[in-house]
């Protein structure tokens, strides 16, 4: 993966983009489940009384409050609030919103920020706390009688008048007594039971107490919309800025691929095969692709969610945190056991493919073939192994994934109920808070997906690491047909001239030479017949001079100068070449002419069409020169696709022509008419023709005889039919003696 991580480097500010939303992304949904233990804790349970510092409370109550607090916080907590009685200016302001204040003063709370509501809540908390769980003993109070701090008192007495009065070691051994017993539940558990009387409180003023609670829930649900609404815009912006790197990515990496391709030598084409080169070019990439779009979304929000989920959790209950970790080793457990069983496999799937490409497209391309031998029952059966095989190794890698997720689910279904079964114990001995429970099993839910996102990311990357290799083991492969660092120019005054010295040449990895010490000379305007049985290396001897391979000895010079000395593009832009095997691509028949020179003219184009005996078809055609072709000429026939790869070179108007076994598909007639053209017409251009008829080569100005890859007679017709056996000998296998004189 790492060789093919430069293919990035272009798209960084849209990473960059990427991660920023996913970071708000997963913000935003770190933060749900914390907004949702409020609406439970504070909007529910606490009557959206967030806090115990009343915005209002009577003088009396407050009178009973300041008897259990420290003479400090006493003092804190009084400078805080403002007493409001008949006498206060603002009384006519305040009785409205606080009907009470007609019977008695209120004390009013200033306008003070946060951090000063945080330093008197708590000892507001335990003092309300305090005064309830006295009243409540009152109420409670058995034979008329209440025990407080060791001593039997009258329930009808007027307990907060009798501690108003005691001396302040005593009120000190009352308030530590109050703490020792406040110190199990928390400063958490203490705000919440201590809200429900500043509710109480809020009640006897004349406060709305529904309208509090209504309105903070409201509040909070509508910002808990607002945040979905946040990461599901940040969602949709990181799958844009993914999708948008890794289709940028594919995109470069399948032109990379193709101009890699496009430089390859025959050599390289032996290497890696037609099937193979597909795949890598479409599935291979395909599987990048998918994995980056996926890499970028999880592997920075899985983190963040996971690291981020384990601190919220821990905020709101650490002596639960042994389940996220219970959790998190059974699902590397199981994950583990997976990725040993699927890796194998994900390595074999890729070429399983490249097999079932092979096939299908031998089978498609020999269709005709297949048909004639009545071979359609074998070749469906060698299309259902290959295809079986694929199906086997993905039924089995898709049975190991079917595996994961409902074992994740039991993991996350098992963890949920671990989670309240402990939660609830923790707020039955009031150490936890619903909300906090409600919102720890939310954040163990999103850890474990956290995990389940990064492992399988961690099961994607083996395959698509494969692929990545695959593609890499192309781009790194240097084509061994190179343009030399200082080109040479050509000689014009050799133009048309081509001459090999001492050639010898053998396939990559061959041991048996195919061409051995061969020598000759082309002169400019000559036109040479190449002949020899099959296997003689006939087609290899032009390949040479095209460079489609280089010599292993000696050398090919065309217009005097070494093929290997000058830039394939100048070399192949002099010579018009017709192959074995004729290939038109889809498109018109005039794009397929102009193939070769885009700038020829429509009289161009026609008197090419006539020297390659082509116009008498075409003007058949409705359509003329704008007929559609077929991808491969699979819509004409083998002799018509032939005359139209022989005009397309025609059309280059290069100064060598070579022409291999390119009359085969073309009758007698056809084929002389064409040979007169071309006499004809390419007088001043050097002519090379590869055939196995004696007849395509009766006029050439020099024939050379291959036999076995060493040339055994160069000459013409007649001159070879007597010093040559080899001539004489496939010369009298195809026509009488008497029509070869």
């Amino acid at each position: 993966m790492t060789k093919l991580a430069r293919y990035l480097k272009p798209y960084a500010v849209l990473i960059l983009l990427a991660v920023f939303f996913i970071f708000v992304q997963a913000m935003s949904d770190l933060a749900l489940p914390d907004y949702m233990s409020k609406i439970v804790n504070n909007g529910i349970q606490q009557g959206g009384i967030t806090n115990v510092v009343p915005e209002a409370i009577r003088k009396s109550e407050m009178d009973k409050l300041m008897l259990f607090v420290t003479p400090s916080e006493k003092e804190e907590i009084l400078k805080n609030y403002t007493l409001v009685n008949k006498m206060s200016s603002d009384y006519d302001k305040y009785v409205k919103k606080y009907p009470i204040l007609s019977k008695e003063p209120v004390y009013v709370l200033n306008n003070i920020d946060k951090s000063e509501i945080d330093k008197i809540n708590l000892p507001l908390g335990k003092a309300f706390l305090a005064v309830s769980g006295i009243e409540k003993a009152k109420e409670n109070a058995k034979n008329g009688v209440i025990e407080f701090n060791g001593k039997k008192i009258p329930a009808n007495m007027d307990l907060f008048a009798i501690i108003s009065r005691m001396p302040e070691e005593q009120l000190l051994q009352i308030r530590d007594e109050m703490n020792k017993k406040f110190e199990v539940l928390g400063d958490d558990m203490i705000i919440q039971a201590a809200t429900m009387a500043v509710k109480n409180e809020y009640k006897a003023i004349g406060i709305n107490t529904d309208r509090i609670q209504m309105n903070y829930i409201l509040h909070t649900g509508l910002l808990m919309l607002l945040i979905t609404g946040l990461s599901a815009a940040s969602t949709i912006m990181v799958a844009f800025f993914a999708s948008r790197t890794a289709a940028g990515v594919a995109r470069d990496l399948r032109k990379d691929l193709f101009i890699r391709v496009q430089h390859f030598s025959n050599a390289e084409f032996d290497k890696f095969s037609t099937a193979s080169l597909i795949t890598r070019t479409t599935n291979d990439i395909t599987q990048i692709q998918m994995l980056l779009v996926i890499m970028i979304r999880m592997v920075f929000y899985a983190p963040i969610m996971g690291i981020g989920g384990v601190f919220r959790a821990l905020s709101k209950s650490v002596s639960m945190s042994w389940i996220i970790a219970l959790a998190v080793i059974v699902l590397f457990g199981i994950i583990s056991v997976l990725y040993s069983i699927a890796m194998p496999k994900f390595m074999l799937m890729q070429k399983l493919i490249d097999r079932l490409n092979l096939v299908t497209r031998e089978n498609l391309s020999g269709i005709m073939v297949v048909r004639a031998f009545n071979n359609q029952k074998f070749e469906e059966e060698r299309f259902d192994k290959a295809n079986q095989d694929v199906t086997k190794v993905g039924l089995f890698v898709n049975r190991a994934m079917a595996i994961l997720f409902p074992s994740m689910m039991l993991v996350m279904n098992g963890v949920t109920l671990l989670i309240v079964w402990v939660g609830a114990h923790q707020i039955e001995n009031s150490s936890m808070r619903v909300g906090d429970m409600m919102a720890f099993m939310q954040y163990a839910i999103q850890i474990i997906f956290a995990f389940l996102m990064f492992s399988m990311l961690f099961i994607m990357i083996p395959r698509a690491s494969v692929s990545a290799e695959r593609i890499a083991e192309v781009l790194e492969t240097e084509p061994s047909i190179k343009d030399p660092e200082n080109p040479k120019q050509f000689d014009e005054t050799q133009a048309g001239t081509v001459e090999f010295r001492n050639v010898s040449f053998k396939y990559p990895g061959a041991e048996d030479y195919a061409l051995k010490d061969v020598s000759f000379k082309v002169l400019p305007g000559q036109t040479v017949g190449i002949i020899g049985r099959t296997g003689s290396g006939k087609s290899t001897l032009v390949n040479l001079i095209l460079r489609f391979y280089d010599v292993t000895e000696g050398q090919v010079l065309v217009d005097g100068v070494d093929v290997r000395e000058v830039k394939q593009e100048d070399l192949r832009r002099r010579i018009g070449y017709v192959p074995q095997k004729s290939w038109l691509f889809s498109g018109t028949i005039k794009s397929n002419l102009k193939y070769g020179n885009d700038l020829a003219t429509e009289e161009d184009l026609i008197e090419a069409a006539e020297i390659a005996q082509a116009m008498e078809f075409i003007n058949e055609k409705p359509k003329k020169f704008d007929t559609e072709i077929a991808q491969g000429g699979t819509n004409v026939s083998g002799g018509q696709k032939q005359r139209l790869s022989i005009a397309r070179a025609l059309v280059k108007k290069p100064e060598i022509y070579i022409f291999d076994e390119s009359f085969s598909a073309l009758d007698f007639r056809t084929e002389a008419a064409l040979r007169k053209a071309i006499k004809e017409k390419l007088k001043g251009s050097t002519v090379i023709m590869v055939s196995q008829r004696v007849s395509t080569l009766f006029n050439a100005d020099q024939i050379i005889v291959l036999e076995e890859g060493r040339v055994v007679g160069i000459g013409k017709h007649k001159d070879l039919m007597r010093t040559c056996p080899t001539y004489r000998d496939i010369a009298l296998s195809q026509l009488k003696e008497e029509e070869l004189a």
